[in-house]
C-alpha cells in the first residue's frame, strides 16, 4: 500500500470533486513536497530574536533614567523623553534578543555648541566628558566613557549610548566625532529610517527580518562589521531577487543568496540617507561571510531533501541555537 501525505491527501480530493482520476491507482508515487521545514524554522527563529516586553521595559526605564538626568542639567526639567532621538535598532524596530544597547541622541541647547566652538583644542572631546560628568552625577557607582562619537553607560543588563547633538540649520543634526582631532558630523537619522521604511514595506517586511537575521549571525560569529552596514547589505540584496517579497518559505534561499551578495562586496561602499555620505564596508568580515555561504549552501541542500535535523545542524553553525535544529 502507498503511503501519502495530508497534503496530497487533499489534492487527491479536490482532483475528485473535480472529476478527475487521480494517477495513484495506476501506480505513479505521489509528488515528494520538498522544502517541508524552512517556513516554521525561520519563523521560530524570528520568534527566538524578538526581545521580551520585560526587556524593552528595562531599556525604557535605563533611557529614560539618562534622558531625564540631562534634561535636568541642560533644560531645567525633568523629563525622560524630551529632546531625546532614538538611533539604530530601537529606532528602526531591528533589535535582537539578548537586546545589546540602546542608542539615542540628545539634543542640547545651542548656546553649549557656542560655549565649546569657542574653545581650544578637541573640543568635542571636551564636550563627550562634560557629559559623562553629568551622568556620573547620577549614576555615581556606573561603569561611563566617552568613545568616539558617544558616551557610553554601562548598566548589568544595557549599555545605554548617548551622542550629544545639536539641530543642524538646513536639516539633520550635528553630533560629535572626536577622532582625527574632532570635528562636528552632519547626521539625519529621520532620513535613515525614512529609506528603512520605505524599502521594508515595498518589501513585505522582510528588511527588517534579514537585518535581525544578519545581526545575530554577526554576534553568534564575531563578525567584524557594523550593524547598520548590514542593514544596508539587506535593502540592497533584495531588489537582486525574485522572491524577495516572499515570506519565510524561502528564507533558506535568501540567506543563502544574501551571503553570496555579501562575498562580492568585498570594500564596496553605500551612500548614508539624508547626509550623502559615502560609507565603505571594508573586507575585514569576508572568510566569515565565506564561511557563511558555504554553511548555507550545504542548509539549502538539506532542506530540499527534508533532512530536517542536518538542516537544522548547518544553520545554527551561522545562527547559533536561537535558530531550531528540530522544527516538528
Amino acid at each position: 500500500m502507498i503511503e501519502i501525505s495530508p497534503a496530497y491527501a487533499q489534492l487527491l480530493g479536490m482532483n475528485n470533486l473535480l472529476g478527475i482520476t487521480p494517477a495513484i491507482s495506476a501506480g505513479f508515487a505521489p509528488p515528494v513536497l520538498r522544502w517541508r521545514f524552512v517556513r516554521q524554522r525561520f519563523t521560530a527563529c524570528l520568534e527566538n530574536l524578538k526581545i521580551t516586553v520585560d526587556q524593552a521595559a528595562d531599556g525604557k526605564t535605563k533611557l529614560e533614567g539618562v534622558v531625564a538626568c540631562l534634561n535636568r542639567a541642560y533644560w531645567n526639567v525633568s523629563d525622560g523623553t524630551a529632546h531625546c532621538v532614538l538611533l539604530g535598532s530601537w529606532a528602526k524596530h531591528t533589535r535582537t534578543r539578548p537586546p545589546r544597547d540602546v542608542d539615542l541622541m540628545f539634543i542640547l541647547p545651542i548656546e553649549v555648541y557656542h560655549r565649546f566652538l569657542a574653545r581650544q583644542g578637541n573640543t568635542q572631546s571636551q564636550l563627550l566628558q562634560e557629559l559623562r560628568e553629568v551622568i556620573r552625577a547620577t549614576y555615581p557607582p556606573t561603569d561611563i566613557r566617552g568613545d568616539g562619537q558617544v558616551v557610553v553607560v554601562r548598566f548589568n543588563t544595557y549599555q545605554v549610548e548617548v551622542a550629544p547633538a545639536f539641530y543642524r540649520q538646513g536639516g539633520g543634526y550635528l553630533i560629535c566625532d572626536t577622532n582625527s582631532g574632532g570635528r562636528f558630523k552632519h547626521v539625519d537619522p529621520d532620513a535613515e529610517l525614512a529609506a528603512l521604511v520605505d524599502a521594508d514595506t515595498t518589501y513585505d517586511g522582510n528588511v527588517r527580518k534579514l537585518t535581525r537575521l544578519l545581526k545575530q549571525w554577526q554576534r553568534h560569529c564575531n563578525v567584524p562589521i557594523k550593524s547598520f552596514h548590514l542593514e544596508a547589505l539587506a535593502k540592497g540584496v533584495l531588489p537582486t531577487l525574485y522572491y524577495g517579497r516572499y515570506d519565510e518559505f524561502w528564507f533558506d534561499w535568501l540567506v543563502r543568496d544574501t551571503f553570496a551578495h555579501l562575498v562580492q562586496c568585498r570594500n564596496a561602499s553605500f551612500v548614508m540617507p539624508g547626509t550623502g555620505e559615502v560609507i565603505s564596508i571594508g573586507d575585514e568580515w569576508l572568510s566569515r561571510a565565506v564561511s557563511a555561504h558555504d554553511r548555507a549552501v550545504r542548509a539549502c541542500a538539506f532542506e530540499y531533501a527534508n533532512d530536517e535535523y542536518l538542516a537544522g545542524t548547518e544553520w545554527q553553525k551561522i545562527f547559533g541555537t536561537v535558530i531550531p535544529a528540530m522544527v516538528t
